[in-house]
């Protein structure tokens, strides 16, 4: 069994996470984990580097294969291997396949507050940010169904970027959700292109859903954007797949891959991914336990000794999302706040939609439990 306690120093190894900030602040803001990847993928990659040579690299069969196969027993996924296009990452992929399928001008669709980089995705392809701000209820949130539909029905938007599971809203949609968001875009025409990077991080009580599996009219009517790099802690061997079944679709797609140059990809994420799917599905199923475990510690520690924060609904993703409106400062504020006097690091929600996130934090909650403990003191010494 791993041990996700164990405690490894990433400084000076060219972290983003960690060497972009002082040597005495904790980073809980990027979404990268500090723990040390599954025994398979180590022992792979040392092999491929005891070759010597890492020229350019083509995919063969079995890495169609590993990716297939993952999606077929892990969430009853069929994928044919013409579906596929693999790429650098996904965020390269959004942009590629915004660009393929839209014309300056039109309209993407969006569920504030999400991803901050699904706003310079769309911009940078020359196209306009349509919000449909989630609604808070209880501890979670749920979708507005009239203003989806509404905001579906404008004939400027063209495609529904879907965040599944969401972030920062910690939300894993349910097929009925997904039903009901397909059948709004194909009813007015719709798109969906759905960020499904997240998908192995799914706390327990809760069942991911492939959008791309509702139905055989909203597998034809959407896209899919999957990697092991969130999941397996893979982001900087940069590897994702395009998954599109529509055939013209894929052709366009492709074909922006191409204009774009991120068709080419290093030789060491093929391996990764193929022990990771392959080999360390157990690794997987211990990690969001202790994700799990992670999450009930800041609700507790925050519940005794902060109480006017609220710590939102975690179904997956390793993001926690804090309402602070209470505290009576702005997410901006608070962030500059816990940076310069309790040298800790975390996410202004601000930058997942201005008006969205305006009272919240995001906080990355994948690290050792008791580095984790650590930053939860300086954030209630500051913010308490």
């Amino acid at each position: 069994m791993q041990d996700f306690d164990k405690i490894i120093n990433r400084r000076h190894s060219g972290s983003y996470k960690w060497d972009a900030v002082a040597e005495d602040v904790l980073p809980l803001w990027v979404a990268d984990m500090d723990f040390e990847v599954a025994p398979a993928i180590k022992r792979a990659l040392a092999e491929r580097v005891e070759h010597g040579i890492f020229g350019y690299t083509q995919v063969d069969d079995s890495y169609y294969d590993a990716v297939i196969s993952w999606f077929e027993r892990r969430h009853g996924w069929t994928i044919r291997r013409e579906w596929m296009i693999y790429t650098s990452g996904v965020v390269p992929a959004i942009s590629c396949t915004i660009k393929a399928l839209t014309l300056p001008g039109e309209k993407v669709l969006v569920q504030t507050p999400v991803y901050n980089c699904f706003f310079s995705s769309i911009r940078n392809q020359g196209c306009q940010i349509e919000e449909n701000e989630l609604v808070r209820k209880g501890d979670t949130y749920v979708v507005d169904w009239d203003d989806f539909e509404a905001r579906c029905a404008d004939e400027k938007v063209t495609v529904f970027l879907l965040c599944n599971p969401h972030n920062p809203a910690g939300r894993v949609w349910t097929r009925a959700e997904l039903e009901r968001m397909g059948e709004i875009c194909r009813r007015h025409h719709v798109r969906v292109i759905s960020d499904e990077i997240h998908c192995e991080l799914v706390m327990p009580g809760y069942t991911f859903t492939p959008f791309a599996t509702v139905s055989e009219a909203d597998r034809d009517n959407s896209v899919t954007f999957n990697s092991p790099s969130k999941n397996f802690n893979l982001a900087g061997l940069q590897i994702a797949n395009i998954i599109c079944s529509d055939e013209e679709m894929r052709r366009r797609i492709d074909r922006v891959i191409n204009i774009y140059e991120v068709c080419d990809i290093n030789p060491f994420g093929p391996v990764a991914l193929k022990a990771a799917y392959n080999e360390s599905e157990e690794w997987l199923d211990d990690l969001n336990r202790y994700l799990w475990d992670n999450y009930q510690l800041v609700k507790q520690d925050f519940a005794a000794r902060l109480p006017k924060a609220e710590v939102i609904k975690l179904e997956g993703t390793y993001l926690t999302w804090v309402d602070i409106a209470a505290l009576g400062m702005t997410a901006d504020e608070a962030t500059e706040k816990l940076l310069h006097e309790g040298r800790v690091f975390v996410s202004s929600g601000t930058l997942y939609g201005q008006k969205a996130g305006r009272n919240y934090l995001r906080l990355n909650l994948a690290c050792p439990r008791a580095v984790l403990q650590q930053a939860l003191d300086r954030i209630v010494e500051v913010l308490g």
